[in-house]
């Protein structure tokens, strides 16, 4: 059984119509099988939405760390990660969607390693600004509104960006880098001659090209 084509079905009725409203049925019949394969494969539903959550949240951990070190230097960091983040989230606008709106319907135990993750996750983006903060490169009256500004700033890019649109994904990485360098008045020269926009990978569970109108 392929398991990608089970969380690709998963990704998209979740994306859909939520996580409680999908019956395991349902889950079946997109995929082009039975339940009790899904079951015997997967696990529960909700087993199934923590692997799609689990792997989601660690390519989001390993792409901006890999960002971090590209470079010393706060301002250089900052545009690599929000970049990173930008490129993921286009790359997997479904999964993304998914992993940040279905954590509520998490059990406790499987919510508190969930959240864990994005945790760890969200500390990337408060290293890069707390660190900036205190060199001088950056400014901001409030750190942690920044930070937040910043990443849902780029989780925006889930529900309108197109890789047919006008713009294209490296251009939309820029632009947002070049805001996020406003956002904390970082001097964007120090951009100058660095390649801080890379390729993001997409995640074996993404659907392939489907627009969906979320019910969230």
């Amino acid at each position: 059984m392929n398991i990608g084509k089970v969380q690709q079905a998963a990704v998209l009725l979740f994306a859909r119509q939520g996580f409680a409203a999908t019956g395991i049925r349902e889950l079946g019949a997109s995929a082009g099988i039975n339940s009790a394969t899904i079951y015997h494969y997967t696990g529960s539903k909700e087993e199934l939405l923590v692997q799609v959550m689990r792997t989601c949240l660690d390519e989001m951990i390993a792409s901006g760390s890999a960002a971090l070190r590209l470079s010393a230097e706060p301002t250089i960091q900052l545009a690599a990660l929000v970049s990173a983040h930008v490129g993921f989230t286009a790359a997997n606008p479904l999964t993304a969607r998914v992993a940040e709106y279905e954590m509520r319907v998490l059990s406790p135990l499987n919510r508190e390693a969930m959240q864990k993750l994005r945790d760890d996750y969200e500390s990337l983006f408060a290293q890069v600004v707390e660190r900036g903060i205190r060199v001088g490169d950056f400014s901001t009256e409030d750190p942690t509104m920044a930070r937040l500004a910043l990443m849902e700033m780029g989780t925006g890019v889930a529900h309108w960006y197109r890789p047919d649109g006008r713009l294209t994904l490296s251009e939309v990485q820029h632009n947002f880098v070049m805001m996020a360098c406003k956002i904390l008045s970082a001097d964007r020269s120090m951009l100058a001659g660095i390649n801080f926009i890379h390729p993001p990978v997409q995640l074996a569970s993404e659907p392939p090209g489907v627009p969906v109108v979320s019910a969230h």
